[in-house]
């Protein structure tokens, strides 16, 4: 047995019934679409330190697309919210401001969580700012945020409970 399937007609002009599956098409497109690095940043977890008497929120960037990542695309960041790098080993690593749009400070930190150096960088450059010893952490602040708050190298960071 044969069927023969007919569409129902439409009083609909075909011009506007293609725009529309065209706008659905794009929709649907544009909301699969992956989100911005910006927005997916904001999925890390999120550890409260302490430098001092100043408490810190940072965000946790642990592997290395997320080291890799950063703070790119960053448009803002908080008075004292940051970003922890966590290394796989200690080593005298390296970083750069490439696609970051703020100015921002880096302070490394060994082992123990004592800051080694501190180093400013200026927003989407790729000159090299590097720990002067072997780091397995390194926090990014605000441009200035060490120097303003007195925070050296020898100073601790703890990590809150």
């Amino acid at each position: 047995m044969l069927t023969t399937f007919i569409e129902p007609r439409t009083t609909m002009p075909i011009f506007l019934i293609r725009s529309l599956r065209r706008t659905a098409c794009l929709t649907l497109l544009a909301l699969s679409l992956p989100l911005t690095a910006a927005y997916a940043q904001q999925t890390l977890p999120v550890k409260k330190f302490a430098a001092g008497v100043y408490l810190i929120q940072a965000e946790m960037a642990s592997t290395e697309a997320q080291r890799e990542l950063g703070l790119m695309n960053r448009k803002e960041l908080g008075t004292n919210d940051g970003m922890m790098f966590i290394f796989d080993r200690p080593y005298a690593y390296c970083m750069w401001m490439k696609n970051t749009l703020l100015p921002l400070s880096v302070a490394f930190l060994d082992s123990d969580g004592v800051i080694l150096n501190v180093e400013e960088m200026l927003p989407q450059t790729e000159t090299n700012h590097c720990a002067v010893k072997p780091a397995l952490y390194a926090l990014e602040m605000n441009a200035g945020w060490f120097k303003h708050k007195n925070i050296k190298p020898g100073t601790k960071i703890t990590m809150m409970k």
